[in-house]
């Protein structure tokens, strides 16, 4: 089964729309391209770790899982710090450093949570201060999983004038 993209959709009521996009060829300004943790699930569901596009790093959804394994059972703070540090381990991969961080996203389970998991992103990222949301869901896919975080990197192009 194929998902309409909103061209698509749209196409319905209008005239034509392409039914996918091309497949553009990687960029010279991507060279790291796609970023894997070697995870069980980003070759189950189709994703990377990481993905960096010109001077951006965008990680996916990190959770306290180690080697199959949820860490800190019952434990938000170090879920926490534990899955900021899966997420820069990609940042690092991707050429950049906690430094480039400019945003991250953080998903909490249990409302009473979020000054553990603050605190934790505090730690990590005080002197950084990127642009930050946090927001309360209803579960994530284990139960033991108390918060999946985000980030995103931004890498200045070096040279060139301009």
């Amino acid at each position: 089964m194929s998902i309409p993209t909103p061209a698509q959709t749209s196409a319905q009521t209008s005239a034509q729309a392409p039914a996918q996009a091309p497949v553009q060829p990687p960029s010279a300004q991507m060279p790291e391209g796609r970023i894997s943790s070697g995870g069980p699930w980003e070759d189950r569901y189709g994703y990377a770790r990481a993905v960096v596009a010109g001077p951006h790093v965008l990680v996916s959804g990190c959770t306290a899982t180690v080697g199959g394994e949820v860490q800190h059972v019952g434990d938000a703070y170090r879920q926490t710090l534990t899955a900021f540090s899966i997420a820069l381990d990609a940042v690092e991969k991707a050429g950049t450093t906690r430094a480039d961080v400019v945003r991250t996203r953080m998903f909490v389970v249990n409302a009473a949570d979020f000054d553990a998991v603050g605190k934790a992103h505090g730690e990590i990222f005080g002197d950084v201060r990127p642009a930050c949301t946090s927001v309360q869901i209803a579960g994530l896919v284990d139960h033991r999983m108390l918060v999946e975080v985000e980030v995103e990197a931004y890498r200045a192009v070096r040279g060139g004038g301009g």
